[in-house]
């Protein structure tokens, strides 16, 4: 085990499906759920690397952070007509306490920054010497709210909030087809006071729900994440990478991998999964994979053997996402999502696997537009975190009367590997891009890159008191380098409402081979939009198929269930 930050000694829950029997896996989707996976195989299952193939359209899935170039060319976009500087889709806000899996995975992966440490060494030591510690959360037309019956250390619920938020929070997990396809607004139906509180501003876009969101994994959240309720004005808990979490976690994983002699087969699509015929089709066989090259249109058909295992990547939040640059708008991809289609495929020959359309068949419930801002100096950055009075490094600043719900993030700089000393990065993104700004009058989804942060300087303008910022606009604009939107038709696809049975099982029932690991597949008490969920599935996976018992699955905390912290989040109920 390397590193300070043993979460479990795996030594080695040995199985009797080691490599030695020469069975394969194939994953499908080359994001942090196959990545966990295949290290589980190896740790706990003694698998040899050479036998699994991890074969994507790209190199690391959802988690990206990389060059506009470099992204660009491995996403197969349009040409920009401006490629420099950096692009984050979204970003990842981890926590030390609820992401037991995340943690286990990570201290079994070397650093590729900090010799003799492990992954979760880096990102630990890291955020515990740069602790989050939000002091404009929210800001509104009247500034930051941080005095008076607008503070917004005051969760400001009534008693009929309170009592249907209990509710919903204490309702037992045998009941949760008691919210099957029930949004968030139709629980609060009788109190609409709810969304004009501090609490949903905050919890709406921390975590990306929207009104429509499903109150199913609501209630998830408020159980799993009760931690942060008590501490959700500073985002106290909030665990940040060193880095973007491509460089901070996939890609040390990938190398990892990698050096265990995995093979990475990149551009290549899985069209289609053949199935064996059995009698009244009572048992889920995969015996080949068809493919093709993206690139160079190459197709054929892999064959699985009996005793060979596949993992599945059933649908992504970044699917059909598209970019544009500083003064060109994005193009919106229409497509069904390209990594639910082998799932919805499989509906087809199989009753019980889900219902893919209930994720991503409704884009109003799911889209959002995100944007990210590089510059030659950190003039931008300064100005930011003078308006804001917090230095880079903490999380979201959410200007709550803005039309589009905008947010922007600041990141500890550097945020990536290749950036400069001299340049600065920020994040930003909204959930109704479909409405227009309140500085730009166009909807939020049809502007620049430019006209974005055009958007957000004027609400950080209408902040500044001094009027320094607006004075020193084109100064600040002749600094940027590039302003990258993208939007993401399917970013909370996985809140979309939804019943019981709409995610397929990990391992469904009476699967032999076939495992579906994403934030579509069902896992008890667990909560979605998470790595910890991606990285449970792998492990629930692995495990099932190589016989390890289920009391060996790294143990999850109950934080809803001690006295202490249950007494806190009755405080903060009234606060």
């Amino acid at each position: 085990m390397l590193g300070r930050y043993p979460y479990r000694d795996s030594s080695k829950e040995r199985n009797p499906m080691s490599s030695n029997l020469s069975h394969k896996a194939y994953m499908i989707g080359a994001g942090i759920g196959n990545l966990s996976a295949a290290v589980y195989l190896i740790r706990d299952g003694e698998w040899n690397g050479e036998d699994i193939t991890i074969m994507g359209l790209d190199m690391h899935g959802a988690n990206d952070g990389e060059s506009a170039a470099t992204f660009q060319h491995q996403y197969g976009h349009r040409e920009l007509g401006n490629d420099a500087g950096f692009i984050n889709r979204g970003g990842r806000m981890l926590n030390e306490e609820t992401y037991e899996n995340l943690w286990d995975i990570l201290s079994a992966v070397p650093s590729l920054d900090n010799p003799g440490k492990s992954v979760t060494d880096d990102i630990l030591d890291f955020d515990h010497a740069h602790p989050t510690h939000d002091v404009a959360r929210l800001i509104d037309r009247d500034g930051i709210r941080n005095k008076g019956e607008n503070d917004y250390k005051h969760m400001q619920f009534d008693n009929k909030d309170r009592y249907l938020l209990t509710k919903l929070m204490t309702m037992p997990e045998s009941d949760e087809a008691k919210l099957d396809d029930i949004s968030i607004e139709q629980w609060f139906e009788d109190t609409p006071h709810f969304f004009t509180t501090n609490f949903w501003y905050m919890w709406e876009t921390t975590f990306a729900f929207k009104r429509v969101s499903s109150a199913m994994e609501l209630r998830r959240y408020m159980n799993r994440m009760i931690l942060e309720f008590s501490r959700i004005q500073t985002l106290a808990g909030v665990t940040r990478s060193p880095y973007n979490q491509y460089e901070s976690i996939i890609l040390p994983m990938r190398t990892f991998l990698e050096g265990k002699g995995v093979k990475f087969v990149n551009e290549l699509k899985i069209t289609e999964f053949v199935f064996k015929d059995t009698p009244l089709r009572d048992e889920i066989i995969v015996t080949g994979l068809d493919y093709e090259n993206v690139r160079t249109g190459e197709k054929g058909r892999i064959d699985v053997a009996e005793g060979d295992f596949v993992f599945d990547t059933n649908g992504s939040i970044t699917d059909s996402s598209s970019i544009g640059d500083l003064d060109t708008p994005i193009v919106e991809d229409m497509r069904y999502a390209p990594s639910a289609l082998l799932w919805k495929q499989a509906t087809e020959h199989f009753y019980d696997l889900g219902n893919p359309d209930k994720f991503f068949g409704d884009r109003a419930q799911s889209e959002w537009t995100s944007f990210t801002v590089t510059t030659s100096s950190h003039e931008l950055i300064n100005e930011i975190s003078r308006i804001t009075k917090q230095l880079p490094g903490n999380a979201l600043n959410t200007f709550v009367d803005s039309n589009v719900l905008l947010s922007i993030v600041v990141h500890h700089q550097p945020h990536y590997h290749a950036q400069k000393e001299n340049e600065g990065v920020f994040w930003g993104y909204c959930l109704f891009p479909r409405k227009d700004g309140d500085y730009v009058k166009k909807p939020f989804i049809e502007m620049t890159g430019r006209e974005m942060l055009e958007e957000t300087l004027g609400h950080l303008e209408a902040l500044d008191e001094s009027g320094a910022l607006a004075a020193r606009r084109q100064e600040i604009m002749d600094s940027v380098v590039n302003s990258i939107p993208s939007h993401m038709p399917y970013a909370s696809a996985l809140f979309n409402r939804r019943a019981v049975g709409d995610r397929p099982l990990v391992v469904p029932k009476h699967s032999k081979n076939l495992a579906f690991i994403s934030q579509f597949a069902e896992l008890p008490f667990d909560m979605v939009f998470t790595e910890q969920y991606s990285v449970r599935c792998a492990q629930v996976a692995v495990y099932k198929f190589l016989g390890i018992p289920e009391d060996k699955l790294t143990k999850m905390h109950h934080y809803e269930k001690d006295p202490k912290v249950l007494a806190k989040a009755a405080v903060t109920m009234f606060r």
